[in-house]
């Protein structure tokens, strides 16, 4: 990914909610499914990483977008952006 597309991605993701926290439980199948299901919806999901968390933020970024085969746009406070091209978004163009 380069700069000016992680820029790009940036500037949308500001404008997005944070759709999943990530909590004690660490990076469960249950959040990894539903991250996966999210990312090809919608390419760019934000995640919460609460503060009971046992995994750092960076920590918890890489090894969702390792289990989604996504990229981490941003981690940023105690969020990040994950980003994932869809098959579906390909087709349209």
């Amino acid at each position: 990914m380069t700069s000016k597309e992680r820029a790009y991605l940036k500037g949308l993701a500001a404008n997005v909610p944070a759709l999943y926290q990530i909590g004690k439980d660490g990076v469960s199948e249950n959040v990894v499914k539903m991250a996966a299901d999210a990312l090809a919806a919608r390419e760019l999901i934000k995640v919460h990483v609460l503060e009971n968390s046992m995994l750092g933020i960076r920590e918890a970024a890489e090894e969702l977008a390792r289990k989604t085969s996504s990229q981490v746009v941003i981690v940023i406070g105690n969020k990040f952006v994950l980003y994932k091209r869809s098959d579906k978004n390909l087709c349209e163009m």
